[in-house]
This record gives C-alpha cells, structure tokens and sequence, in this order.
C-alpha cells in the first residue's frame, strides 16, 4: 500500500500530466511547490541528514538524468525539471529507477505518435541529419555538426505522461 508521501507524488505527477497534455507545458509553480512539499516532508519525517542524502540528491539525480535529452532538444526544460521534483520525494536511486521507466514509457509513446502521424520518415531523415556529422567525425574527417532547422520537428510529446506513468509504475512496484 501507498504511503502518504507516494500519494502526494502521485497526485502532483498527474496534475503535471494533464497540464501537459492540455497546454503543452509544466507550470513552474507545481514543480517548485513539488520541491518544497517534498524538503518539508523530509525534514520532517526523516533522519537529520534526509534533506541531503535523499532530497537533494535526488534531485540532481532526477535533473541530470534529464538534462542531456534536453541538451540534444528532445524535451522540453519542464520535463526536467519535473523529473528532478520526483527525485526530491523519491532520493537518488528511486529516481534513476523512474527515470529509465519513463524513458521506455516515453520510447513507447513516441513511436505509437510517429506511427499515427505517418511522419516516421521525417523523423528517420532528422535523425541522419544529426547522426551523419557524429559518424564522419569518428572516422576522422573534421566536420562541424549541421544543426536542424527549427521547422525539422516532427513534433514533441507531452513526456509529462510518461514521467507520472513511470512514477505511478516504479512505485506501484516497489510495494509489489
């Protein structure tokens, strides 16, 4: 069974998701008011040293487990940042847990939209774009990395779902 805090993550998780899903964004003011929540809680309910080994931790955990998608325009910064608010409920090694769960989850749907969209090619033909630079490099011959238009996307996810679905997942399994 769920305790309290789990319940709490859960329900901040999904109101991320259906922000997401309905605007296409992560308000500041959730994940912000996430972090807090969750330093409250461990400063309350743990050990003296909880706000250090499992708060903070886990949320640079959960933000650099992020951050190189974000880097490489794959996400959105409140994906991240939203992954790094789960990290500050769960500590560090939870996080990592939810966080490769979400990627699949995140794999998954992005396959299921490029699929329904029909843009599968579009996206093959981006990914060419970025790889083929990175390639050539490897073998050596000096190149600069061409990067893609802004009007190349073949559109973005709300990966907001796919982080609650893999929070919702990690969690109900852990008391599997």
């Amino acid at each position: 069974m769920l305790n309290a805090v789990e319940v709490i993550l859960i329900c901040l998780v999904t109101q991320a998701a259906l922000t997401d899903l309905a605007m296409r964004k992560i308000p500041n003011v959730l994940v912000l008011s996430g972090l807090l929540l969750a330093l409250l809680l461990h400063l309350l309910g743990g050990p003296p040293w909880a706000p250090l080994s499992q708060w903070l931790a886990g949320i640079l955990a959960g933000f650099f487990l992020f951050l190189p998608l974000y880097l490489l325009r794959g996400m959105a910064a409140g994906d991240v940042k939203l992954m790094a608010m789960v990290g500050g409920f769960t500590g560090p090694w939870l996080a990592l847990h939810i966080a490769v769960l979400s990627y699949l989850i995140g794999g998954v749907m992005a396959l299921v939209l490029l699929l329904a969209s029909g843009r599968w090619r579009d996206s093959a033909r981006n990914l060419w774009q970025i790889c083929k630079p990175l390639l050539l490099r490897l073998l050596g011959v000096p190149l600069q990395p061409v990067p893609l238009a802004p009007t190349a996307s073949v559109g973005g996810i709300p990966y907001g779902v796919a982080i609650a679905l893999g929070t919702a997942g990690m969690l109900a399994w852990t008391h599997h």
